[in-house]
């Protein structure tokens, strides 16, 4: 893969506050810019281990929270599951031809803790099936010349953890958790040079302790997500410490963290409040997660805000955890580099949460998100098309936090349809806009080394099943053989990545009505195969129904 080693030797002095002030008023809303991307820029795409692999309960992987969230009936739409999901466990060669076709540099996907350790626990018992399925999926991607981006943790703990000590809401997970992370450098560090510990545990605190929307489907509320959180951030730099100290000499390798996170644009940019209501916004959001791993503590409007809601509620201490002085020293600077996520952007506004309505996340924050009704919206409840919002994310990430190295770890759009259409002409619109501002960040100044497009593959969707889809393969979840088909974003993707950019706006107008050609055959193929399955099913109910007469 193109990271060059040289570059990111810079990483750990990056991890440095910054004095500079976010301007809000600045609006750099700029027409599409041609150009290409630096030297070395990495592209990519992801998946994660519970929405692609299946084999849920094969080879001796333990139970996850998800595998139990998911069997429990009217928590899923349509009571999907991800038992089989896409059999990336099975089909991982297959993939990788897939990537390695689209000429992708790195490939981001997550390991699954109870397949490597199906009690949690390291001192219990290692599968080591599960290893060698990590292995050969390591091995096949550097052979083929892809990087592989390992994240440690997408959302799949093992369900023995969560009964025995609920989960993130008890500390002793950080050692758990650091000795899975251990194994993990252990067995695969030798050729894994790029780590990341969480993803998004936004979502883990919030939807899964908050608002039980997630796995494990709890709703503690006010005090839930504050606490699962306080556990990963302490988590996530005793990983950091430990490869630092362990591992970091011999395997040269990098461990950062991946936040993702809306952009919060003020209603009225000339208005403070609106401003302080759109930064409180990001600093709930993003600066829970960044501001310590960069500067070691929480933000201090979050500390101000739940602190005195807190005391109108008549709590003796803030609903908020306190890190220890030792512990804030812990956590600062515990990011080789800065994973993002974006996806979309609101609104945002002042308002008043009194306290006496109860303890929340979302009423601590005292504001209100509002929508654009004309945002370009492909069917998801909350994925709009914003791609301004890109580049004002990433040029605050570039002020609050010292400019840290920052990989890309997901940027995509989904759709919502009944019927199948290989051609997603609204998708190839969004990564090129998307992907335009950030080559736009990058020359406002901002250190972004790389891109990955979410997702690989149509997965299983969270608490939306199967029911939306952010692929850039189609796949037929109704074969159970699981077969991929390429939209017409591939096509598109492809060309950025083998221009590296936007090099001019005659070429890059023909992408589309490139992608569109080859799509229309997809689509043909598509349906012959739906049309042969559905002989295929036919034909057997047809035998079913005939009597059968045993010869005398």
């Amino acid at each position: 893969m193109t990271m060059l080693q040289s570059i990111l030797t810079a990483a750990l002095l990056l991890c440095v506050s910054s004095s500079e002030d976010f301007d809000w008023s600045k609006k750099e809303r700029t027409p599409f810019y041609y150009g290409t991307f630096p030297t070395g820029f990495s592209w990519g795409a992801g998946t994660s281990a519970y929405q692609t692999e299946g084999a849920w309960n094969i080879d001796g992987k333990g139970i996850s929270i998800w595998d139990a969230f998911v069997h429990k009936k009217g928590t899923i739409q349509s009571n999907d599951t991800g038992d089989s999901s896409c059999e990336g466990y099975y089909k991982f060669k297959e993939d990788i031809n897939l990537m390695k076709d689209m000429k992708l540099n790195h490939y981001r996907f997550s390991i699954s803790w109870p397949r490597i350790l199906p009690s949690g626990l390291k001192s219990d018992h290692i599968n080591e099936k599960g290893i060698k399925y990590y292995d050969d999926l390591i091995n096949l991607l550097l052979d083929n010349k892809l990087t592989p981006v390992v994240t440690l943790y997408h959302w799949d703990l093992p369900q023995i953890l969560q009964e025995k000590y609920g989960g993130w809401q008890n500390g002793s997970l950080v050692k758990y958790f650091n000795d899975f992370a251990n194994l993990c450098f252990e067995r695969f560090g030798n050729r894994v040079k790029y780590w990341v510990t969480f993803s998004n545990p936004w979502s883990v605190a919030v939807e899964g302790y908050e608002t039980g929307e997630h796995a494990p489907g709890l709703k503690l509320k006010g005090v839930g997500a504050y606490k699962a959180a306080h556990n990963i951030i302490k988590a996530h730099a005793t990983v950091w410490h430990t490869y630092d100290l362990q591992w970091r000499s011999r395997q040269k390798g990098f461990v950062g963290i991946s936040l993702t996170a809306d952009w919060g644009e003020p209603v009225d940019v000339t208005n403070q409040r609106d401003i302080e209501a759109a930064e409180r916004y990001l600093q709930f959001h993003l600066g829970w997660f960044a501001a310590p791993v960069f500067h070691g503590d929480y933000p201090q409007v979050m500390k101000d805000y739940i602190g005195r809601k807190s005391g109108q509620q008549g709590l003796g201490a803030s609903r908020l955890p306190v890190f220890s002085p030792e512990e804030k020293s812990h956590n600062k600077g515990t990011c080789d580099f800065l994973g993002l996520g974006h996806f979309t952007t609101r609104y945002v506004t002042q308002k008043n949460y009194p306290s006496g309505l109860g303890d929340s996340y979302f009423s601590d924050r005292d504001l209100a998100e509002l929508v654009d009704p004309q945002w370009p919206d492909p069917g998801s409840e909350w994925l709009y098309s914003v791609p301004w919002g890109f580049r004002r994310l990433l040029n605050f990430v570039k002020t609050h936090y010292g400019n840290p190295m920052i990989y890309v770890t997901e940027n995509g759009i989904s759709e919502k349809m009944l019927c199948t259409d290989l051609c997603d002409d609204w998708r190839m619109q969004y990564f090129k806009d998307y992907i335009n501002e950030m080559l736009k960040a990058i020359k406002d100044g901002v250190n972004v080394k790389g891109y990955t497009a979410w997702s690989l593959l149509d997965n299983f969707e969270w608490d939306e099943g199967y029911t939306e889809r952010f692929g850039l393969f189609y796949v037929d979840f109704r074969n159970k053989n699981k077969p991929r088909y390429p939209k017409a974003s591939v096509q598109y993707y492809k060309r950025i990545i083998s221009s590296n950019g936007f090099p001019n706006q005659r070429e890059v107008e023909s992408w589309k009505r490139k992608a569109i050609e080859t799509c229309s055959s997809s689509n043909q193929l598509l349906a012959a195969a739906r049309r042969k399955s559905q002989e295929n099913q036919e034909h057997a109910g047809m035998q079913k129904s005939w009597p059968v007469h045993d010869e005398v």
